[in-house]
């Protein structure tokens, strides 16, 4: 299954950006809760009502889409708006031009029944990451909350071994959990987890999931069309939970377990209702943060790198 899809998503790079309907859109990650309105205005024909032939496809590597749809080689991409900001100032012409996921998934998680009660005791603990750079600023932002900062706390990479290296003892505790996905393993393995979230200590909101296309793709109105139709699904299944649960297991019947049905609950909440929408002041105020942060040199202009299509 893995060959049959690294093969579809190589022949989706042997084609252009397509017209006449035909959108690729190149995931983040494996197709997972997180995709739902995706899945759904797929599975119920939405995108089809539409005028829209929608290719949903998973990334062989997670951080290839966004570099590929800058190439030309893809119409949207699944990217995160951290990610976002880094890419712009690396000089990627892309831009956000709707949103999935409009609250920060990401959080710092400890066992629950551990010594770990509140951020202030971190101080001289393990603390595992995946991603090097914007963890280890967000991290560092909860720490100051506490008067601590990463010089007190022992960074170790983990990859993404993040719930068995909590499991196991190996670390105190793990930055860039998904609190969808992981505080739900863990307690599925019978040791839940407590969760501190980013933006409840000290870090500016954020969106989780964005879609970014070119720069010099923006007045296609196949994106708007596209993003009328996330909302149209998004609304169905915020009314319809079950039902919609029920469809999406039909599309992805591997993906019928414990795990996914609690994460499904948990990520619906979250997923935005106004997709196309953009929040200006929520956009500058995390540019400013990932400044900083030493993340980026500077701000650049909103409307070179986030804007709502008309």
């Amino acid at each position: 299954m893995r060959v049959l899809v690294s093969i579809l998503f190589f022949l989706s790079l042997c084609l252009p950006a397509q017209a006449d309907g035909k959108l690729t859109v190149l995931l983040d990650w494996f197709v997972n809760p997180d995709h739902a309105p995706l899945v759904i205005a797929k599975q119920r024909g939405m995108f089809a009502a539409a005028g829209l032939d929608v290719t949903l496809i998973p990334p062989a590597d997670p951080s290839a889409p966004p570099r590929l749809v800058a190439s030309g080689e893809g119409d949207i991409a699944i990217s995160y708006q951290p990610q976002l900001h880094v890419q712009v100032a690396q000089g990627l012409p892309l831009t956000r031009i709707g949103t999935i996921a409009e609250t920060p998934l990401n959080s710092l998680v400890v066992l629950e029944e551990g010594p770990i009660k509140s951020i202030a005791d971190l101080k001289g603990k393990t603390v595992g990451f995946s991603v090097g750079g914007f963890e280890d600023a967000l991290l560092g932002a909860m720490l100051k909350t506490a008067g601590l900062s990463l010089s007190d706390v022992k960074l170790v990479n983990i990859n993404f071994a993040l719930s068995p290296s909590l499991i196991t003892g190996n670390v105190d505790a793990v930055i860039g959990a998904y609190r969808n996905f992981e505080l739900n393993q863990l307690d599925l393995e019978g040791k839940p987890g407590r969760a501190f979230y980013p933006e409840e200590n000290g870090v500016p909101v954020f969106d989780e999931l964005i879609l970014v296309a070119h720069n010099d793709r923006l007045d296609d109105p196949q994106f708007r069309t596209f993003l009328d139709v996330i909302e149209q699904a998004t609304l169905w299944l915020t009314n319809h939970p079950d039902e919609a649960w029920g469809q999406f297991i039909k599309a992805h019947p591997d993906l019928d377990n414990e795990l996914n049905k609690r994460a499904w609950s948990d990520t619906l909440p979250r997923f935005a209702k106004r997709p196309a929408a953009l929040d200006s002041n929520r956009y500058n105020r995390f540019a400013e943060f990932m400044k900083q942060s030493g993340l980026i040199d500077s701000v650049p202009a909103l409307e070179t790198y986030a804007v709502e299509l008309p």
